[in-house]
């Protein structure tokens, strides 16, 4: 009994310290579930007719041609969408440039800093941008605010689970009583719409705290490995000894086909390649772009062989590799397509809506609530006949 009470206080006030964070990065995760659709019915220079036969043109000819339209701005890579998308080229720049990668065009140059950008601004750091000791304020309350979300994820399931499985109980626990006056209705909302969202919560508040915390996200390689640790991070150098001439556009090209015909297996079409800028700086390719996860393959920039820090292909990985590259593709549901993104989409909503929930049913049973008057009684009741 006594445990109960401090864990019905626990959820009480940790949910009352942390709701309004929790709504907004709740809301703004409800709206980022669907971004990359939206973005694709919207933003008509995304697509690109690909002409028969075509190919991609290579990374090369796109730099030269979109250098000589941007002078003085340093390319650093170009991501290849697929082939019926355009490509992006990355620069010193605040805008995404756009280009068909069949004739290197420019298509269309977009400010970085759209509608889905602020959003995320909001999910990630509330739109906060002063930092402590290097590290952003908001990043920091987001971070401290999901972790207090998944105690209350856990404390509310203790809350929930009935005394005893008896109809009345399960109904309760199960179903919302429309036909209820709003006070128990908005008990249901929260109790029973709760449970239902619970475990899609947990993965997606898990997936946060993972990004958010170096302990966690140690502590579930820890678990899911049977107590091993990850291997130690592998810098990536290319062997400057075997520099022969000016040859890096020549073998980012080599680099790229490779990527695209024989490291790739999934998402062959989908491709990210980067321009060395320094003598020891490898070539980096992206692939095996698929369900919201990839893989970074790094190339010596002079022999094209594949250096140790190269991460293992999706299918070789073992549970806990396996969670820790596939964790922010978990995290926004893309691992599933559409139908984990609706499932997402309905439990980021539901999560929104907790602490309005919650607050109200707090708020009709504090103090501060304003009593029911009383029924006036007429006075002639309150006499008996002799």
């Amino acid at each position: 009994m006594v445990l109960k009470k401090i864990n019905a206080w626990l959820h009480l006030w940790l949910g009352l310290i942390s709701g309004i964070i929790v709504f907004i990065v709740a809301l703004t995760g409800c709206v980022l579930v669907f971004e990359q659709e939206f973005e694709s019915l919207t933003q008509s220079w995304l697509h690109v007719e690909k002409p028969i036969n075509a190919e991609y043109l290579l990374p090369s000819v796109i730099k030269n041609k979109v250098s000589a339209r941007f002078p003085g701005k340093e390319i650093s890579g170009i991501w290849y969408y697929g082939q019926e998308r355009t490509a992006t080229v990355s620069m010193n720049s605040d805008s995404v440039i756009y280009v068909n990668p069949y004739t290197a065009d420019v298509v269309a140059i977009v400010n970085e800093e759209d509608f889905f950008h602020f959003i995320l601004e909001g999910h990630t750091k509330l739109w906060i941008e002063a930092k402590i000791d290097k590290k952003n304020v908001g990043q920091l309350i987001v971070s401290y605010a999901t972790l207090i979300f998944f105690v209350l994820l856990i404390s509310g399931l203790i809350l929930w689970w009935p005394k005893k499985w008896n109809k009345s109980n399960r109904d309760k626990s199960f179903k919302i009583k429309w036909s209820a006056r709003f006070k128990r209705i908005n008990y249901d909302l929260h109790n029973v719409l709760g449970f239902y969202a619970l475990i899609v919560a947990l993965v997606i508040t898990m997936t946060g705290l993972v990004m958010s915390f170096a302990w966690f996200s140690q502590s579930v390689y820890w678990l899911s490995s049977g107590g091993k640790s990850p291997a130690p991070y592998v810098n990536s150098l290319s062997d400057t000894t075997k520099i022969a001439g000016d040859n890096m556009l020549k073998n980012v090209d080599l680099a790229f086909k490779k990527g695209i015909t024989e490291i790739g297996t999934y998402n062959k079409d989908a491709i990210i390649v980067s321009f060395p800028d320094e003598p020891s700086e490898p070539i980096s390719l992206c692939t095996d772009m698929y369900n919201g996860s990839w893989r970074y393959v790094y190339l010596d920039q002079y022999t094209l062989k594949e250096l140790p820090s190269t991460q293992v292909h999706i299918d070789n990985l073992k549970l806990a590799d396996w969670l820790k590259r596939t964790n922010y593709a978990i995290h926004v549901g893309a691992i599933g397509n559409i139908p984990t993104k609706i499932l997402y989409f309905l439990a980021s909503l539901i999560c929104a809506t907790l602490p309005l929930t919650g607050a109200y049913i707090w708020w009709g049973k504090s103090r501060f609530a304003k009593p029911k008057k009383a029924k006036k009684i007429k006075a002639s009741s309150l006499h008996t006949e002799v």
